[in-house]
C-alpha cells in the first residue's frame, strides 16, 4: 500500500461520483461495473453493494482479484485500490449500514422496492494508487473550521440542563447553527398516535413550518424514524430531494386540507438526519440541509448525534417528573370573558383539528389540549390549569396516547403565536398554563 490510508479517502466514500469496479473471469475476460455505494471497513477492507451485478459476483468468486475505481469528489482525484475479496454478507451491523444507505438514496427517487441490496461484498486493499485530476490547480473545495471539541460539550452540558421544551428545541437549533454553521435546520418530535413528525422549532427559512408533518414512510426523516439510525446524503443531486413527497400548504380555510408547508431548500445538496432518542425509544429527528455537496463529513454525523442525544434525555426528564410530581391545580379562579370581538372555535372531531376565526391552528393531541382547554373555560370560567388535570383528560379521552405533554403544549403556544390568533396559552409556572382571549370565546363541535 502506498502512504495514501482509506481514512484519507473520506470524499470518495460519500457516493458523489459513483465508483468502479474492474475484475477479470477466470479465463481473462475483463468486465466493468459502477457501483451504487462504497464503504469504508477500516484501514485495509472496504464493503461494496451488491444489487445487479450477477457478472461481478461470478468472477470474484473464480477470480478474487479487483481494482476498484474512487473519485474524490472534491478535487477529482482517482484513487486505484487493488483489492481481493474476502467474503460475502447478507445480515449483520455492516449489511445493515449500507442497506440502510442504500434504501434512504433510492427512496428518494420512488425506487426504494427495487433496488434492494442483495449482499455486501468485502475486500481487502492491498494498494491504493493516486491518479491525479487532469485540471491543473484543482484545490480542495474549501471547508469550515474544525468543530470545537470544548464548545461542543459545553452546548451539550448547556441542553442537559435545560428544564423547558421551548428552550431545548431553540438551544438545540442554535448550537446546530453555531457549532457546525448548519444555516437551515429543523426539530421534528414524534407523534406516535398518528405516525408522523411533526416540526417543532427550525432555522433559516423564510417560513417556520411550525406544525408541518412528515409521515414515518416519508424521505431521510422517516427512514431515521423508523430504524434509529443517522441518515445522509451527500449529493441530492442523484436523488429526489426530501420535499417533493411532502404536503403543500393549505392553512387558508376549514375546507382545505389541514396541512402546513414543510420547509425547505428549494435545491439542498446535502441533507442528513438524525434520531432524537431517550431510553431507546424515539422522541424526534434533528434534521439539517445545505446548498453546498459534501455539506456533512463524519465530524458533522458525530456532533449532531451528541446534540441530538442531550436534547433526547433533557426532553424526556421534563415529561417524567412532570408525570409524577405535578402539584393538584388550585381551585380555579372564576373569571370574566374578555371585552372585545367574538371568537369563533371550531373543532373537528375526526382529527381534533382546530381553526380559529377560519384560520387553521393545529391537530391532533395539540388540537385535542385546546378543545379541553376552552371547554373548561367556557364551563366555569377557568383560566389557570394544570398539565397534570389536561394530562389525565387527554388519557381519559385517548387511552393510547403516549405521554408527552409538554411538548404538545409547546407546539399550541406556537402555532397561536405563529397565526397572531387572538388567544394565547401562557406558561405561568411549572406544570401550570394559562389561557388569555381577546375576547369572548363561542365554540362548534364539528364532524
Amino acid at each position: 500500500m502506498t502512504d495514501y490510508r482509506l481514512s484519507d479517502l473520506a470524499s470518495c466514500f460519500e457516493g458523489v461520483i459513483p465508483s468502479i469496479i474492474a475484475t477479470a473471469s477466470a479465463d481473462g475476460t475483463p468486465n466493468i461495473s459502477y457501483l451504487s455505494h462504497v464503504v469504508r471497513v477500516d484501514e485495509t477492507h472496504v464493503a461494496l453493494s451488491n444489487q445487479f451485478f450477477a457478472k461481478t459476483a461470478a468472477n470474484i468468486r473464480a477470480n478474487p482479484h479487483a481494482t476498484i475505481i474512487l473519485v474524490d469528489c472534491l478535487t477529482g482525484d482517482q484513487f486505484l485500490l487493488s483489492a481481493h475479496f474476502v467474503q460475502s454478507v447478507d445480515n449483520g451491523p455492516l449489511f445493515e449500514k449500507i442497506a440502510l444507505q442504500l434504501k434512504a438514496s433510492s427512496a428518494q427517487i420512488g425506487m426504494s422496492d427495487v433496488m434492494r441490496l442483495r449482499s455486501a461484498d468485502i475486500f481487502r486493499v492491498a494498494r491504493i494508487e493516486i491518479v491525479p485530476s487532469p485540471v491543473a490547480g484543482t484545490q480542495p473545495h474549501p471547508r469550515r473550521a474544525p468543530i470545537s471539541l470544548p464548545t461542543l460539550v459545553a452546548a451539550g452540558k448547556a441542553l442537559e440542563k435545560e428544564s423547558e421544551a421551548e428552550r431545548i428545541i431553540d438551544d438545540l437549533l442554535g448550537a446546530v447553527s453555531e457549532i457546525l454553521g448548519c444555516s437551515h435546520a429543523l426539530v421534528l418530535l414524534r407523534d406516535a398516535h398518528r405516525a408522523c413528525l411533526v416540526t417543532m422549532g427550525s432555522i433559516g427559512y423564510d417560513r417556520s413550518g411550525l406544525g408541518s408533518e412528515v409521515a414515518e414512510t416519508d424521505g431521510l426523516i422517516g427512514t431515521a424514524a423508523r430504524t434509529g439510525q443517522t441518515v445522509k446524503v451527500n449529493d441530492m443531486s442523484r436523488v429526489r430531494r426530501l420535499g417533493d413527497a411532502i404536503a403543500r400548504d393549505s392553512e387558508t380555510s376549514e375546507d382545505e386540507e389541514r396541512t402546513v408547508a414543510f420547509p425547505a431548500l428549494a435545491t439542498p445538496m446535502s441533507q442528513i438526519a438524525v434520531p432524537i432518542c431517550a431510553r431507546g425509544q424515539l422522541l424526534g429527528i434533528l434534521f439539517a440541509e445545505s446548498r453546498d455537496r459534501m455539506a456533512f463529513g463524519d465530524e458533522d454525523e458525530a456532533a449532531l448525534e451528541m446534540l441530538a442525544g442531550q436534547a433526547g434525555h433533557a426532553l424526556n426528564a421534563i415529561e417524567e417528573p412532570a408525570a409524577a410530581s405535578d402539584a393538584p391545580s388550585p381551585p380555579p379562579p372564576e373569571g370574566q370573558a374578555a371585552d372585545g370581538p367574538m371568537i369563533s372555535i371550531a373543532h373537528y372531531a375526526f382529527d381534533d383539528s382546530i381553526f380559529v376565526d377560519d384560520a387553521y391552528i393545529v391537530k391532533g393531541v395539540a388540537g385535542a389540549l385546546l378543545r379541553q382547554i376552552i371547554e373548561w373555560h367556557l364551563e366555569g370560567g377557568r383560566t389557570d390549569f394544570s398539565n397534570r388535570e389536561l394530562r389525565l383528560a387527554l388519557a381519559a379521552r385517548m387511552p393510547d396516547i403516549k405521554d408527552n405533554l409538554e411538548t404538545r403544549l409547546l407546539l399550541l403556544r406556537r402555532r397561536l403565536d405563529e397565526k397572531s390568533a387572538p388567544l394565547r396559552i401562557i406558561r405561568i409556572a411549572r406544570g401550570q398554563i394559562r389561557l388569555e382571549t381577546d375576547g369572548p370565546l363561542i365554540f362548534v363541535e364539528r364532524r
